[in-house]
């Protein structure tokens, strides 16, 4: 069964397809990532594929929730109430698609992606051949997903389709995570700010006691079977600091995985922050070496391209596909 949303101006619907997002259903929506691109026509693969061996060309980047969040993080790079005079609740998620619906529309959706590769004298075609077979989704893109009710279902039924799942959540809905019937191949929690203070400075949060909700997240970590992962996204000057105090929300969570990434200066972001907010890598780099100081991390790989640094107590990383 359908359920419409409705709340979603037509005119915002059309400022995210000029934006390149792919609509499916109401509330959902898959946009190409950049590796995508470059893996058919350059051959350079994402930082996850190094990592964890996701194939980047079999990689389909979608969200359940494109315009809903709990937080209106300035680093986003995705468009919020307010932007560009655009207004609408942010919040409201009173209807919403079956998780059946959204899998099959997110991999329509990607096929369409990927045909205009198929006559692209450029393109790999062993690559192209294999990316209509999609294995892996990245429920990330934009929007909280765990505001999506039908989340545990969302990622069961991309799991009955043979695909992987990394969820990227900001953390806001322990209730939700703590209650998940399936839980993803790997969750990220986006762990933005090392103390309450920075915290509501940067992500300036919706609902209350966000804060203290995230930290209720990280405490349910270890509660989790799959790889678990703090995803830090640095901004210079004004959350690229503190190492010790990230260091304390790292022992309360015990996650698998940090991953210390730069801020990239693109989207909706552009209006809210400063191309010199955008942090070099050697500047990640050390900023990695700290955290690793402070909580007997170690570093087992980097992405210079990417701006990121994987660190955990693993000797290796997990190979995931």
């Amino acid at each position: 069964m359908v359920h419409l949303h409705t709340t979603i101006p037509n005119k915002l619907i059309h400022q995210l397809r000029n934006q390149k997002y792919h609509m499916v259903g109401h509330h959902s929506a898959v946009k190409r990532c950049r590796w995508l691109y470059n893996t058919l026509i350059h051959d350079k693969n994402c930082y996850k594929q190094r990592f964890y061996g996701i194939k980047t060309h079999q990689c389909v980047q979608m969200t359940p929730s494109v315009l809903n969040c709990t937080m209106r993080c300035v680093f986003c790079w995705r468009i919020q109430n307010g932007d560009k005079n655009f207004a609408w609740d942010e919040m409201d998620f009173s209807s919403f698609d079956d998780p059946e619906l959204i899998v099959e529309g997110c991999i329509n959706a990607q096929m369409k992606l990927l045909s205009g590769y198929k006559a692209n004298p450029k393109a790999n075609k062993e690559k192209y051949r294999e990316a209509l077979s999609p294995r892996h989704v990245a429920i990330s893109l934009a929007g909280e997903p765990t505001l999506y009710p039908k989340l545990g279902d969302l990622i069961e039924a991309f799991h009955k389709k043979g695909f992987t799942t990394f969820l990227v959540t900001n953390g806001t809905m322990p209730e939700v995570l703590s209650k998940l019937d399936e839980e993803p191949t790997q969750l990220y929690i986006s762990t933005c700010a090392p103390d309450k203070e920075t915290f509501y400075e940067i992500c300036r949060p919706l609902i209350p006691n966000a804060w203290q909700k995230f930290k209720d997240t990280l405490a349910l970590l270890p509660s989790f079977q799959c790889p678990t992962v703090l995803r830090i996204t640095c901004v210079r000057h004004l959350n690229l600091k503190h190492p010790e105090r990230y260091a304390k929300l790292i022992e309360i969570s015990n996650p698998t995985y940090i991953e210390p990434k730069s801020y990239m200066h693109v989207g909706f972001s552009r209006l809210r922050l400063k191309y010199e907010n955008m942090p070099l890598h050697e500047e990640i780099q050390s900023f990695a070496s700290s955290l690793a100081d402070e909580t007997q991390y170690t570093q087992l790989d980097e992405s210079r391209e990417s701006r990121i640094v994987l660190l955990s107590r693993l000797e290796k990383p997990i190979k995931l596909s």
